[in-house]
Parts: C-alpha cells; sequence; structure tokens
C-alpha cells in the first residue's frame, strides 16, 4: 500500500539498531522515482526544501497515527480533518479507462502533478485504508530495531513481525540466546 511505503520510507537497521545505519529514502533519489513509478504517481523531479520538509512532516503525522491505532487510542476526528487538508491539495476528476478491450472502470486520475498531488494521494491511501479496511490490523513490527508498518492480513491475526523470515527469525535468535546465557549465568 502507498501508506506504508511512505511510512517505511524511513529505513531502520533491523539487525543491529546502529542509528548511524539508518536512511532515509525520500533523500535517495533512485528510491524516490521507483517508489513514484511504482505508484503511478506523476512526479517528474526531487521535492525542494520546502517539499521535502512537508513530505517529512507527513510522514511523521501518518507515523503517530499509526503508533495511535496499535495502542488502541482513537483519534479518527483529528486524523480525518488532517486527511482532508491533505487531500484538498490534490484534486481529482473521473476518467472512463479501458481495463482490457472490452472492460471499462471509472478511474480518479489527477488534474496536475505535484508533490502536493503525491501528499493528497498518500492521504487518500491512508484514508481508504482506514475507511475500508480494519484499523485493528495496522501493525508495527514488534523488532525493537525495525519498527517496520504493515497491514496484518493473518487469518488469526497473529502476525507480530513484518516479515517471519528476518525479523521473525532474528528475534527467536535473540530470544533463545538470552535464554542460553541467563541458564549458564544461573549455573
Amino acid at each position: 500500500m502507498l501508506w506504508e511505503d511512505f511510512i517505511n520510507s524511513y529505513w531502520r537497521d533491523w539487525r543491529t539498531g546502529d542509528k548511524n545505519k539508518d536512511r532515509d529514502r525520500l533523500d535517495e533519489e533512485e528510491w524516490v522515482f521507483k517508489w513514484l513509478k511504482e505508484y503511478s504517481l506523476l512526479e517528474t523531479q526531487m521535492p525542494n526544501t520546502i517539499e521535502m520538509a512537508q513530505l517529512k512532516k507527513l510522514r511523521s503525522l501518518l507515523w503517530n497515527w499509526v503508533q495511535a491505532i496499535v495502542q488502541g487510542n482513537s483519534v479518527y476526528g483529528e486524523m480525518l480533518e488532517q486527511l482532508n487538508i491533505y487531500l484538498d491539495k490534490g484534486p481529482v476528476t473521473r476518467r472512463i479507462v479501458w481495463k482490457s478491450d472490452e472492460q471499462a472502470e471509472i478511474k480518479l486520475l489527477p488534474i496536475h502533478s505535484g508533490w502536493e498531488q503525491v501528499m493528497a494521494e498518500i492521504a487518500a491511501s491512508f484514508a481508504v485504508a482506514l475507511l475500508e479496511k480494519e484499523p485493528t490490523r495496522f501493525r508495527i513490527c514488534e523488532n525493537p530495531d525495525c519498527l517496520w508498518v504493515y497491514y496484518d492480513d493473518t487469518r488469526n491475526r497473529s502476525k507480530r513481525y513484518c516479515d517471519d523470515k528476518a525479523c521473525g527469525n532474528l528475534m527467536k535468535v535473540r530470544r533463545f540466546r538470552a535464554r542460553k546465557k541467563a541458564e549458564s549465568e544461573g549455573e
């Protein structure tokens, strides 16, 4: 989802927790253009200083909201008001587009490009998830060095890590080593 990838554009060193290895992918031109292309966002230039500050402010806002949702706090009224401010800056028009030779659909297409439009699309993506999905499934990886945001689409809502093979295995090894260390200190 667009909003997830946007929040996760601040990458933490999930293996060691070394803050010096954390990266802000919004500052990386290659990542930004790949991300824009992946989500069919029309912007073709890197954000200027003001736009970058606005993007990072939006990312921080979304991160704080996800944290509040995960902790069970209700901040929906405030969220929706703020999201509307971003949505107002990204007007769209309806168009009928062909999916295949025989099938068409109505799409909302941006009226213009620009970083305000990109932020409106991010806000819309988050709003759709908030209103059409189950916010109780929003998660933050339990690896304290990762903190990746994801949507838990498992049947029993039990997913604890963004990736069981990466963070899940790492945390399992850490728990195992901590138990072994505690056992050896107890002898």
